[in-house]
């Protein structure tokens, strides 16, 4: 009932992370919609899982005398876990860089490495803890989770990399949000191999009650609350854009009741003939029809040009 009660509220708390995630997707500037639609995955498909996980649990267990004994099905309990992972936990990695600092060619190659270590780690994992699972003998198990944590050095040193590299363009508050995401992201990767090596200490109800609630705790963490940092990363990073004037934004945009910066309409700016870049219009006096709430004339705007 423990285990139960844990993978119900780990999936409830998954779907409000997505329904949150779609209602406030407009928040988040062009340049970040990346981790939006990373993260509305993650929680998507964590959300799903987790549905077939309470199934699974139910069926996977059989009532005997005054306890639960595990039958034929309960080795889905992991095998599900698993298929989630190889696609949420790459995710991850591209929320986490979607809102750092660098761009084009060199953002595209550290994603691509990030991405596939990522997922190689969870995959070399999956094929020790339930492929090759072999009755006892912790050959297989040994050997797949070495290699696995191999992928897992190399998609936290990437990681590391990109995040340092962009502290120096980061405003203060982002920067340091920037690291306490990192932080709960990559410890939370750090759980998930000690509790592959928890088969070789022992087995039983216990350790597995102890596995499972760890697992709901370790991707509640994550995938809701690293998510949400990442979340207010692109909004503070967004607002950071607009007020600097490289980029604007439909709404004004607040964060805890605290206005970061105005709205950006786009009858604000303009592009100049034989310009490449949009150019702001000036703004007309506060005694002006547009103070008055009034629209302006569009000989207005031609005249700025």
């Amino acid at each position: 009932m423990l285990i139960f009660y844990f993978l119900v509220v780990t999936g409830l708390a998954l779907l409000a992370g997505f329904v949150r995630t779609v209602a406030s997707s407009g928040e988040v500037g062009a340049r970040y919609r990346s981790a939006t639609i990373a993260r509305l995955c993650v929680n998507g498909i964590a959300f799903l899982t987790y549905v077939a996980l309470v199934l699974t649990f139910h069926a996977g267990y059989s009532r005997v005398g005054d306890n639960y004994v595990p039958n034929d099905l309960a080795v889905n309990l992991i095998a599900l876990r698993y298929t989630d992972w190889s696609i949420s936990v790459p995710l991850l990695a591209v929320e986490l860089i979607a809102v750092c600092a660098l761009a084009g060619r060199v953002m595209r190659t550290q994603r691509v490495i990030a991405v596939g270590s990522a997922f190689l780690m969870i995959f070399t994992g999956y094929l020790g803890a339930v492929v090759f699972e072999d009755n006892g003998k912790l050959t297989h198990l040994i050997f797949w989770g070495s290699v696995s944590v191999l992928f897992w050095i190399i998609a936290n040193y990437v990681l590391i990399k990109v995040v340092r590299a962009s502290y120096a363009k980061l405003t203060p508050e982002s920067a340091d949000l920037l690291r306490s995401a990192t932080v709960i992201l990559l410890g939370g990767w750090a759980i998930y191999p000690i509790i592959y090596v928890i088969p070789l200490f022992g087995a039983g109800g216990g350790w597995t009650t102890v596995i499972q609630v760890a697992l709901c705790v370790t991707d509640l963490t994550i995938k809701v609350g690293f998510s949400g940092l990442i979340h207010r990363i692109a909004k503070l990073r967004t607002a950071e854009d607009v007020r600097t004037g490289n980029d604007m934004h439909q709404e004004s945009i607040w964060i805890s009741s605290e206005k970061k910066s105005d709205a950006g309409k786009p009858r604000d700016v303009y592009l100049a003939d034989g310009a490449a870049v949009h150019r702001p219009r000036t703004r007309p006096p506060a005694s002006s029809a547009v103070a008055a709430g009034q629209d302006t004339p569009l000989e207005d705007f031609e005249s700025d040009r």
